[in-house]
């Protein structure tokens, strides 16, 4: 016998995640070589984690999508109560308290938030679908997403919180909400965002968004990762200078080379060939998920499918951005590649749960067939 989900996945979209999460593997292996000795401890727990995350891919698309809108509002309520036990005993890394220490690895709420609030979202805009012109409910809305992010930049981490704006502004878009209350939405964004820097954000974080406006603004300190990282991606060339070989990464001048910057890594040892690649398999990954929400068998699973192709779309923008120094640095991993179980398992989840919109949007049944 077999499950017959087993021959419905959609390949293209599998095979390229696959494909990546390879290539961030393999290039965490050549960022574990250094001068003063090598260390593969990252990259013993970025295998385990794909192995998990893969195996978290296929149960996940056993389950029907359509039942997770029953749970939503549990979802919701464990999410803000995890982020505010993070607040308060969470692990500092780099400034940030937003790991559990589980001894092994440090689980980081914020990347599983992510996903829930793209499934509680998706919820609220099925169910008001038909009333979405209200003003009221789009505020509705945004107080939903808001609690959560005032909760995450309580750690603080401004990357995750701005990813769970940006889709949230998005998918009011797209869910054809009257274009005047996002007119609305802006300027009272753009008015918190006034008093978030004057009360909310640290030292450190207006540093690094002063690095954006300013290259040479503190040149070894907010602006050091992006100088170096901008001569990595410069120094590639076409055919890059070979896994281990590349000087940046290798005399450790490169921080975060593992995680923030891998982009920057895969570019100088693997060069402009890499980078398509890449860019590529990104490519392959958006197509296959519009396809996906426009064969979607309902609105649940249109959004569902639309905020995952959002919350990768920006992790990848903003990511490759900041490595070309283009964008601030906000400690976004680039999605599938970069070091971290909590964002490469809680993406596989995910995508799970996108395969499972696929499946009922082709008509397919989670049942059994004799050989």
């Amino acid at each position: 016998m077999k499950i017959a989900f087993l021959n419905k996945i959609d390949v293209a979209l599998f095979v390229s995640q696959t494909i990546l999460i390879v290539i961030g593997i393999i290039t965490i292996f050549s960022t574990s070589y250094s001068s003063s000795g090598s260390d593969f401890v990252n990259f013993n727990k970025q295998a385990i984690f794909a192995i998990v995350g893969i195996v978290v891919f296929f149960v996940i698309s056993l389950v029907d999508y359509r039942a997770i809108k029953n749970y939503t509002g549990i979802i919701y309520v464990i999410a803000c109560i995890i982020l505010i036990l993070v607040a308060i005993m969470g692990k500092n890394i780099r400034g940030t308290a937003g790991w559990f220490d589980l001894g092994f690895v440090s689980l980081q709420p914020a990347e599983f938030v992510k996903i829930a609030m793209i499934i509680i979202i998706a919820k609220y805009f099925t169910k008001i679908d038909i009333y979405i012109n209200s003003f009221k409910k789009a505020i509705v809305s945004g107080i939903y997403v808001l609690i959560p992010v005032s909760l995450i930049m309580m750690q603080p981490d401004m990357g995750s919180a701005l990813i769970i704006i940006f889709i949230w502004i998005a998918m009011l878009i797209l869910s054809g909400v009257n274009k005047k209350y996002i007119l609305y939405i802006t300027i009272l964004a753009i008015v918190l965002s006034g008093i978030g820097w004057q009360y909310a954000l640290k030292d450190y974080q207006k540093s690094r968004i002063l690095s954006f406006f300013d290259s040479e603004y503190d040149p070894m300190g907010a602006g050091y990762n992006v100088r170096q990282s901008v001569i990595a991606i410069g120094s590639g060339n076409i055919w890059g200078k070979g896994l281990g070989h590349g000087s940046q990464s290798q005399l450790n001048f490169l921080p975060e080379k593992h995680t923030d910057f891998i982009f920057a890594v895969i570019a100088e040892e693997m060069g402009f060939v890499g980078i398509i690649l890449v860019i590529g398999l990104y490519g392959i990954i958006f197509y296959r998920l519009l396809r996906i929400a426009e064969e979607a068998e309902d609105n649940f699973g249109k959004y569902l499918v639309l905020g995952t192709s959002l919350l990768v779309f920006f992790h990848v923008v903003i990511n490759i951005g900041m490595n070309m120094g283009i964008m601030p640095v906000t400690g976004i991993p680039l999605p599938l590649v970069s070091y971290g179980g909590s964002s490469l398992v809680s993406l596989m989840v995910m995508f799970g749960i996108v395969n499972s919109v696929y499946i009922k949007g082709r008509g397919y049944k989670f049942t059994k067939e004799e050989d």
